[in-house]
This record gives C-alpha cells, sequence and structure tokens, in this order.
C-alpha cells in the first residue's frame, strides 16, 4: 500500500512496463519450450516465462548471473516484472539462469526469437521491403592480460579508428531503410572491415542500398560483382566530405544536397546502436568469444526493435 502511493514512477519502471506489454512471451516461450527440460526425471526444473524475464533483465541492465539475482531481491520494480511472491517462493539462484543462458547459446534459440519477430513484423506492415541500410559498431572488450591464461581473448582483435585504437568485436546490422527495425546481424572481429560483411546484409528483395563512405567500392567486390541480385542493386554511399568539389557562394551546392539526402537515410542505423549502447549499456563485451555475445546480441536487437515499435505508439498486433 505504500509503494501505490508514490507521486512519481521511476524510468526502470516505466521500461519494464513497455516491454511487459510489447512482447509476445507466448510465441518466445514456444520457441524455447522443444529444448527445455521436461521435468519427468529429478528436480522440477523453473517456469520457462520466469527464467526467460529473469534473463532478459540480465541482458536490459547489464548484469552478471549474481547481480541480476540480487537486482530482483532489491528491487520491487523487477520482482514485479518477473512475478515472483517472496511469500511463497525465492528468485531463481544465479546458477540456475547460467544453465537457461548456455541453453539459449547452445540451440541458438536468441536468433530463432530474432527471425520470429522479423517475420510478424513484415506480415503486419512494420518492416518494409526493397531498401536496407548497412553499419557496423565496435564493441569494445576487455584487453588486460590479468587472467588465469595470461592472454586476451584469442577472438578478439585490436584495431583503428580515427587515433584511437580499439580492441574488441564488431557488430555488423542491416536494417530496413523505411522503418529503421533491424533485420539482419553479423558479428566478427574488430579489425574486420565493414565492406567485406555487406553482402550477407542484404536481403533477396533490396534494389536499394544505403551506407556511409566505409562501404565505398562495394560494386567492385567479387561477392557482388559475381551476383545477378548483388550487381544489380542501386548502391547510394556517401562519399567523403574531402572529395566533393567546392562551389562558390551563389551556386547551389547540388553535390552535398544529395549527400545530406543520403545521410538522411542512413541516420536511420544509429538509433538501433543508440538503444544498444545507451538504453542497454552494452558498450563492452560480457563474454570471451564471438559466439556468447552474438548470441547476446540478438536478444538485445529483438527487444530493440520492439521497443522501438512500442516508443513509436505501435504494437505487433497492428496491421
Amino acid at each position: 500500500m505504500e509503494y501505490s502511493c508514490r507521486k512519481k514512477k521511476t524510468r526502470r519502471e516505466e521500461f519494464l512496463e513497455i516491454m511487459e506489454e510489447i512482447i509476445p512471451w507466448d510465441e518466445w516461450v514456444g520457441v524455447i519450450a522443444p529444448y527445455y527440460p521436461s521435468g519427468r526425471r529429478g528436480r522440477p526444473p523453473m517456469g520457462i516465462e520466469r527464467m526467460l524475464r529473469m534473463y532478459l533483465l540480465q541482458i536490459w541492465f547489464n548484469l552478471s548471473d549474481p547481480a541480476t539475482e540480487d537486482a530482483i531481491y532489491d528491487s520491487y520494480a523487477m520482482r514485479k516484472f518477473t512475478g515472483i511472491d517472496f511469500m511463497t517462493e525465492d528468485v531463481p539462484d544465479e546458477t540456475t539462469l547460467c544453465k537457461f543462458r548456455h541453453l539459449l547459446e547452445k540451440n541458438d534459440l536468441n536468433k530463432l526469437i530474432f527471425d520470429a519477430i522479423n517475420r510478424v513484423m513484415v506480415a503486419t506492415g512494420h518492416m518494409m521491403k526493397g531498401g536496407t541500410i548497412v553499419d557496423g559498431t565496435i564493441i569494445n572488450a576487455p584487453s588486460s592480460t590479468k587472467n588465469a591464461e595470461k592472454a586476451r581473448d584469442p577472438e578478439m582483435h585490436q584495431t583503428k579508428k580515427g587515433s584511437e585504437w580499439r580492441f574488441g568485436m564488431k557488430c555488423h546490422i542491416g536494417v530496413d531503410a523505411g522503418s529503421g527495425l533491424v533485420h539482419t546481424i553479423e558479428v566478427t572481429a574488430a579489425n574486420e572491415h565493414d565492406i567485406t560483411v555487406a553482402a550477407q546484409l542484404i536481403r533477396e528483395d533490396d534494389e536499394v542500398v544505403y551506407g556511409d563512405s566505409g562501404y565505398l567500392g562495394i560494386q567492385k567486390r567479387a561477392e557482388v560483382r559475381d551476383d545477378a541480385h548483388l550487381s544489380g542493386i542501386d548502391y547510394r554511399i556517401n562519399r567523403r566530405p574531402h572529395s566533393l568539389p567546392r562551389v562558390s557562394d551563389n551556386a547551389i551546392d547540388w553535390e552535398r544536397m544529395i549527400e545530406h539526402q543520403k545521410s538522411s537515410v542512413h541516420c536511420k542505423v544509429e538509433h538501433a546502436f543508440r538503444i544498444i549502447k545507451c538504453q542497454f549499456g552494452y558498450t563492452k563485451t560480457r563474454y570471451r568469444g564471438l559466439m556468447k555475445n552474438e548470441n547476446r546480441l540478438y536478444a538485445m536487437f529483438a527487444c530493440a526493435n520492439l521497443y522501438a515499435l512500442a516508443r513509436a505508439g505501435r504494437s505487433l498486433r497492428q496491421a
């Protein structure tokens, strides 16, 4: 009763209420159910939806397994989201959450959930066809060698961006040019150039592709030139600013006007990265190796797409 008399809702509680409403829980539970222990022998397993809710809290707030358990005990908003009643039950411990996460990683279930959500978005008209925006961002990884192996993660690499050296992995995404929703994800080491993965981010029905100046020359690559579909796409790639000709003050700068129009479409890709890095706090890798981090990114981008829909006042049930 005392908690219900508060004069203000926290941003955490508002966010959890949005995700509670927008996530299709029955569909996600149905994806996991065939791989989940039946409980015919041994200790009865925790409910799938409860463990899924606990796992989502972990990735949304960038928590470790022990920190997630502690946060649910500490936060009323998180306890309410998971539906745990302390009068009758306890929070699943960190080992149970770790095993559930390994189950998702072993069977690539986050990718199945991501693909299922995208199919629904296409069917309901939220995700359009015909155009894709491609881009990539570096996710830092711990560069310290103060560990048991006395070595850095062998699957991560370093690269130079501007005047700064970065160590970690790179997340490449393909974003629908009409809606700004992510439809394809690829994960590589940080030293992999964006243009080498671009062909894997393009859909079969795309006719136009937008990208920044890092994708200049994509038409000349063998995988694009030798493919009938990829070679026929209109690639609208931003030129480097120093390559644009100078014009007098009295003339119309058509070249920069065209580049501005390209950038106005390409900027939609930054909204997806903003949700991942600023909203979910995923600025540094949580696990060693690319596979585990890729599995986490599929879940995060599935939630990011749903969150973007909710912020726009739409739902998956709308046509």
